[in-house]
Order: C-alpha cells, then structure tokens, then sequence
C-alpha cells in the first residue's frame, strides 16, 4: 500500500537540512526509507545497507524513489555451481 497523497512524499528532515548545508561533498545516511526530492540531484549519497555504506550519486531517474533501492542488501551469488559432466562411452 503506498503513501497517501495528501501527506506528501516522506523525507527526513534531518537529511534535508544536511543537503541545505552541504553544497559539495558526501552525505552519510542511515535514512534508507527516505524518498528522493528534486532538490537531492547531483549529489552524492553514502547509504547505508546493514554491513557498510553504499555510494549513490543521484540522477534526475531517481526522483520519487527510495534511497535504499540504490544500496542492495543482499549479494546474489548464484544458484550453485555448474558441474561439468563428462559421459563415457564404451
């Protein structure tokens, strides 16, 4: 279910104001649930995923999305291994 519209996108206020102050340079954020304002393009962003900070430079695509669909947290690594298998005739 998504958010009602007539409360306006959830974005952290603290990390609005981070952004107001820094004009250049690496914003940190726990915020992963924050929703990418207009005011946030070309920025970077260090987001935090659970074990380490993802970088995320943010484009003009990502308007409207969350901060944590940037910053995986989980590594996907296959569905086991290929076995070669050699198949001898006699």
């Amino acid at each position: 279910m998504s958010r009602s519209s007539k409360k306006g996108p959830f974005i952290d206020k603290k990390l609005f104001d981070k952004i107001a102050k820094n004009q250049s340079g690496v914003v940190r954020t726990y915020c992963r649930s924050s929703q990418i304002a207009p005011e946030f393009v070309g920025h970077h962003f260090e987001v935090h995923n659970g074990r380490k900070f993802i970088s995320v430079y943010i484009t003009e695509d990502m308007v409207g999305h969350r901060l944590g669909e940037f910053a995986p947290t989980r590594t996907f690594k296959g569905h086991g291994r290929v076995v070669k298998r050699v198949i001898e005739k006699t």
